[in-house]
């Protein structure tokens, strides 16, 4: 393309050189006669030769400017895009084994197609986009493989060959279709009939009657925006955003509310979520309710010292030399059963390590990636799925203690130590256990 320019650009100067030649030759001698008043040769063949020089230099200016341009919209993404919608294609969908599926996207091969088949509804594409639509597939799998691993937009765009908006974009759209679609099945307030069988879970497993599951909150780190850094800052000194959840004796989530400043105790989070109205209305209980110790007595949930202590809400004796007993007895079966929560959240962000630190999440996006997290979670539970135990390494950063600031007394209900009492006669009538 060069060279011809070249040469078109050569045989245009002849042409016109010779034109002005002619001229000039034509003007001095019929003005001058034998040469008075024109330029004469010498003179004449240095103002061209200066003319078209610069005229030269001019048009390969422009022809270099012209190849630059060319060049830089010349290369567009397409050998990246190319190799790696073949690595999706070739290498992910057909040669990744049960293991590969495991690690990469925290849970097997049919239960992510059944998830993709469940989110179908709410990842349609849309025919207004200009752009042609990811598979739908391929979305999912760009959000679980940021979920599982916390990996950068950055980074994980050349591995699916997008671009980092489009990694975003897909993050934020699986979440929201997980919470939208996956959670009235799988994160949802249990029926009449399910409470009674979690109460007969915790007693066979945990050893604990009565109950219908554990409570406890979970820090997750953020960057927080600099006008709201003071509100995001926990009693530990670092900047965090506050996940209340219940879990029942299998370690699945039932109630999560989320999203609350890491300054907030865990008292006030408890009277500012849904749990609480729903205990306050009566609905996490049946009407009337079964009886206990031959009194009839509403389910309990388990906490820790952080929360006030209710008749629907129990925790330990406070620690110290005059305890009897029976009230040691009991604060250890509780811990014991309230364990269950701790292990789950220890599952929930060693599976889903997006948790462990939300550097490119925003804070509006953040509640709804904490509730995909859980649902997701509940998912793989549900569908028995594997859990690598190496992925505790890095799940509970020992720089991160967990806040924990005793409830107020002014919350406590004086009836509810009945409750306790109770339960220490029915772990003293049970025995060492």
């Amino acid at each position: 393309m060069r060279e011809r320019l070249l040469v078109l650009l050569c045989a245009l100067a002849r042409r016109r050189r010779r034109r002005r030649g002619a001229a000039m030759a034509g003007t001095g001698s019929g003005t001058g006669g034998g040469g008075g008043g024109g330029w004469d040769g010498p003179q004449r063949r240095a103002w061209l030769r200066h003319y078209y020089s610069q005229r030269q230099k001019r048009l390969m200016t422009l022809l270099i400017a012209h190849r630059r341009r060319t060049s830089c919209c010349f290369y567009p993404r397409a050998w990246p895009s190319l190799r790696s919608s073949d690595w999706w294609e070739r290498v992910v969908l057909k040669e990744f084994g049960p293991q590969d599926w495991l690690e990469k996207f925290r849970m097997s091969k049919e239960t992510f197609f059944y998830v993709c088949n469940q989110l179908r509804p709410g990842l349609a594409p849309h025919s207004a986009h200009f752009h042609p639509t990811l598979p739908l597939e391929k979305r999912v799998a760009v959000a679980l493989w940021h979920l599982a691993t916390n990996v950068g937009y950055q980074t994980l765009s050349p591995l699916f060959g997008v671009g980092p908006s489009t990694v975003q974009s897909c993050v934020r759209e699986v979440s929201y279709a997980v919470v939208l679609l996956l959670k009235p099945l799988y994160l949802r307030l249990p029926s009449e009939k399910e409470l009674e069988n979690m109460v007969r879970i915790f007693r066979t497993r945990w050893g604990f009657p009565h109950c219908i599951g554990a409570l406890d909150s979970l820090h997750i780190p953020i960057h927080p925006p600099l006008r709201l850094a003071s509100d995001y800052c926990n009693g530990q000194g670092w900047h965090s955003i506050l996940t209340q959840a219940t879990v029942d004796g299998l370690g699945q989530f039932w109630d999560v509310s989320t999203a609350f400043p890491g300054s907030m105790e865990n008292s006030a989070v408890l009277e500012s979520s849904s749990l609480w109205v729903l205990a306050k209305e009566g609905r996490l209980c049946p009407n009337p309710p079964k009886h206990f110790m031959g009194k009839a007595q509403k389910y309990v949930l388990l906490g820790d010292a952080t929360y006030p202590l209710q008749d629907w809400i129990l925790k330990p004796y406070q620690e110290d030399e005059n305890l009897t007993q029976r009230q040691l007895q009991f604060n250890y079966r509780l811990r014991r059963a309230h364990s269950v929560i701790e292990n789950a959240f220890l599952r929930l962000k060693a599976r889903w390590q997006i948790l462990l630190k939300c550097d490119d999440c925003s804070l509006e996006l953040l509640p709804t990636l904490v509730l995909a997290c859980c649902i997701l979670h509940n998912v793989c539970e549900a569908h028995d799925n594997p859990f690598n135990e190496e992925w505790l390494e890095g799940a509970e950063p020992t720089e991160l203690p967990k806040p924990c600031q005793p409830a107020p007394a002014a919350m406590e209900d004086n009836g509810a130590e009945q409750v306790r009492e109770l339960m220490c006669q029915y772990f003293e009538s049970c025995g060492e256990g």
